[in-house]
């Protein structure tokens, strides 16, 4: 299987490394059981049909594997991979250009699919069902309208906010999956796992420490390691245990929930500037220098989960846990 990385605006030494971490089949995935069930079924049907598998889209917190598992359905069906985003795709033809590059059964990756402008959907829509586009040649009254058939392909959405994806688009999916957030024994086969790709000793109690403190998350544990493993160099013998792995997530502001810098930033303006709220999104995120999406998708939902912060209608509020936990840290 071979990848082909379009307009990902990720510098290509940070996706050599992402990838070597990555796991390459179902079987070496780790976590979302009933997802890879699912997928086991529909990839091994397509493959005894001898067909491209069918549209799949992957919704969930980000994190969470969602480009893993396109790479993986890329590497079971074993076609080539190809990799966007929707904000990528400014224009319809930019779309078209890609999609005439795909070869049979190809795996086409967009991310963020949710942020595709109307045009580009609509030329996504027959390419998804008929595996056809039509394309415009000329301006003007001379315009005329070219019909070109694709190879069929599997198109794999992923998004962090389903409700923003239209109806006619989502239905053209076969498969749609939610991805949940990882238990910590789940994490911490992956941090193990990565540990022994980076060839990093890490004795049981640092994994599952750095597990309980990941958010639920891969990406935020594989990011951890990373950074006890520097600590562990730098200030240390190279070896993580318990007490080295303790001393990096505090130099690194990592909580024992699992909360960094931002977060605290968050609960402490909700407790403190704004006397536990309710306030409204905009001005939480003006008070503590963020912006507002990247509050809402990225930090609120594990607030949320751990019981830190409310949604109202009024605006967010904090709970009595909130102010527990910044009192005693």
């Amino acid at each position: 299987m071979r990848d082909e990385f379009l307009d990902t605006g990720v510098p290509d030494h940070e996706i050599a490394e992402e990838a070597g971490l990555r796991p390459r089949s179902l079987a070496e995935f780790v976590g979302q059981r009933e997802l890879k069930e699912h997928l086991d079924i529909v990839l091994g049907a397509a493959r005894q049909r001898g067909q491209a598998a069918d549209h799949i889209l992957l919704a969930g917190p980000p994190g969470l594997g969602k480009t893993t598992l396109a790479g993986i359905v890329a590497a079971e069906m074993n076609v080539v991979l190809h990799v966007t985003s929707g904000p990528a795709l400014e224009r319809a033809g930019d779309l078209a250009a890609i999609l005439t590059k795909l070869g049979e059964g190809d795996v086409l990756f967009i991310d963020e699919v949710h942020r595709l402008s109307r045009s580009v959907e609509e030329i996504l829509y027959p390419a998804m069902e008929d595996f056809q586009i039509d394309i415009v040649v000329g301006k003007g009254p001379a315009a005329s309208s070219i019909r070109l058939s694709l190879p069929r392909f599997t198109l794999i959405g992923a998004t962090t906010r389903t409700g923003m994806i239209t109806g006619p688009l989502r239905d053209r999916f076969g498969l749609v999956a939610r991805l949940d957030y990882y238990e910590p024994m789940e994490l911490e086969a992956i941090i193990s796992r990565t540990a022994g790709i980076l060839d990093v000793p890490l004795d049981a109690q640092s994994a599952s420490m750095i597990a309980s403190r990941s958010r639920g998350t891969p990406r935020i544990a594989n990011r951890l390691l990373r950074r006890v493993r520097d600590f562990a160099e730098v200030r240390g013998d190279g070896v993580i245990d318990r007490a080295t792995a303790a001393e990096a997530l505090r130099v690194f502001g990592v909580d024992e929930l699992g909360l960094d810098k931002l977060d605290r930033a968050i609960l402490g303006a909700l407790c403190g500037q704004f006397e536990g709220g309710p306030v409204g999104l905009t001005t939480l995120a003006i008070a503590v220098g963020e912006q507002p999406e990247t509050i809402e998708d990225v930090y609120e939902p594990f607030l949320i989960q751990r019981g830190l912060l409310a949604r109202t209608p009024r605006g967010r509020v904090a709970l009595d846990a909130a102010r527990e936990h910044l009192a005693g840290s």
